[in-house]
């Protein structure tokens, strides 16, 4: 009996383990800023100047607040950003 109920507990804590698993696994398309900061644990304002200075490959699309825009993330390039980091900064061309 003693094996039977170590095999009930070690089964109970394979099942938590993978219910954890599967709550972590929740994989979208397109992310916000808000959940990619949260994500990264950054702060959404740092994560969409990352955005406007163009060292985040993102897309603008209507925010459902009338014409106002916001920025969305694609899974891919959280990938891509939490493997290798940030774009660099573009270089700024100077004409005489």
């Amino acid at each position: 009996m003693d094996r039977l109920d170590e095999l009930c507990r070690r089964l109970d804590r394979i099942e938590a383990a993978l219910e954890t698993l599967l709550s972590q696994q929740v994989q979208k398309d397109w992310y916000t800023t808000d959940e990619v900061a949260e994500i990264l644990d950054k702060a959404p304002f740092t994560v969409r100047e990352w955005c406007r200075l163009g060292r985040v490959d993102a897309d603008k699309r209507a925010s459902g607040r009338g014409s106002t825009q916001e920025w969305i993330i694609s899974h891919e390039e959280l990938q891509r950003i939490r493997n290798h980091g940030l774009l660099p900064l573009p270089t700024l061309r100077c004409f005489d």
